[in-house]
C-alpha cells in the first residue's frame, strides 16, 4: 500500500466513529457510527422548526452488554442496548419539550429502520432559530471510501464476495478496514467446537426498502454457504446510500 493511499485510509477508518452492534448478539453484524449518524440525520432533515447538532451513538450501559456469537470487528462495541445523544437547535413556535418528543421519535424510528437496538435518546438544546433560519446544519463531507479488490487474488475471498454481493441491498463491499472480505484462523476455540476460519465482510446497503439488519443476517448465512468448512461470518456496514 503506497503511503498516500495508507494515509486516506487511516483518515476514513477515524472518520467511522464507534462500530455499533446491529440487533442483538446472536446477529453477528455491526454498523459504523458515521453511517447511522448519516441516516438519522436524513431523517431530521424533513422535521420543521429543528435543526440536528452533533449526534453520538453508545451502550447504555456497559455491564448490561453481551458476549457476539462469532468475533466481531477491532474495537467494535459488544451487543446491547444503545444510547443515542444529541443536540438539536429549534424554533420557538411550540414548546421545546413538544419538538423534543417529535425529533426523539424520529430518531427512534430511523434506528429501528436499521437494527439498532436504541433504548434511549437523550436530547439536549442548544440553541433557539428564527424560523427563517431554519434548516439542517453543514455536516462534513466523508472521504469516499476506499476502493480495493474483492479478493486480491484468493479463491475463497472471491466466493465470499460474489456470495455477498448477490445479497439485494448490497451496493458494493467497502474496505475500511482493510480488504472487503477478510479471512482469518480462530485461534482460542477448540477446533471441534467451532469452525477453523472466521470472515469479515465490509459492505454498503442500499437503503431503499432494505433494512441493514436483514441485509446483514442475509449475507451472513450467504458466504457461510459459499465457503466449503461453513465459518463464522460477521458483517460490518459501513455506509447507508
Amino acid at each position: 500500500m503506497t503511503v498516500d493511499r495508507w494515509t486516506r485510509t487511516v483518515r476514513h477508518q477515524l472518520g467511522l466513529g464507534r462500530l455499533l452492534p446491529l440487533g442483538g448478539a446472536g446477529d453477528g453484524a455491526w454498523i459504523s457510527e458515521s453511517a447511522a449518524d448519516a441516516v438519522l440525520r436524513r431523517a431530521a432533515e424533513g422535521m420543521r422548526d429543528v435543526r440536528l447538532g452533533p449526534v453520538r451513538i453508545g451502550l447504555a450501559d456497559p455491564e448490561d452488554s453481551h458476549e457476539s456469537a462469532v468475533p466481531s470487528p477491532p474495537s467494535a462495541l459488544p451487543p446491547g442496548p444503545l444510547r443515542a445523544t444529541a443536540e438539536f437547535a429549534a424554533t420557538a413556535n411550540e414548546p421545546l419539550p413538544a419538538t423534543g418528543a417529535r425529533l426523539r421519535a424520529v430518531l427512534m424510528a430511523a434506528a429501528e429502520g436499521l437494527g439498532l437496538a436504541v433504548a434511549v435518546v437523550d436530547l439536549r438544546v442548544t440553541d433557539l432559530i428564527d424560523a427563517a433560519d431554519e434548516g439542517p446544519e453543514p455536516v462534513p463531507v466523508r472521504p469516499p471510501e476506499p476502493a480495493f479488490a474483492a479478493s486480491n487474488g484468493d479463491a475463497d475471498e472471491g466466493h465470499a464476495a460474489e456470495a455477498a454481493l448477490s445479497v439485494p441491498g448490497v451496493a458494493h463491499l467497502t474496505g475500511t478496514l482493510g480488504r472487503p472480505v477478510h479471512i482469518e484462523e480462530r485461534r482460542t476455540e477448540p477446533a471441534a467446537a467451532l469452525p477453523r476460519r472466521h470472515v469479515r465482510v465490509e459492505l454498503a446497503v442500499r437503503a431503499d426498502h432494505h433494512r441493514a439488519l436483514e441485509v446483514a443476517r442475509e449475507v451472513r448465512a450467504r458466504v457461510e454457504q459459499a465457503l466449503p468448512d461453513h465459518p463464522t461470518v460477521a458483517v460490518l456496514v459501513t455506509t447507508v446510500r
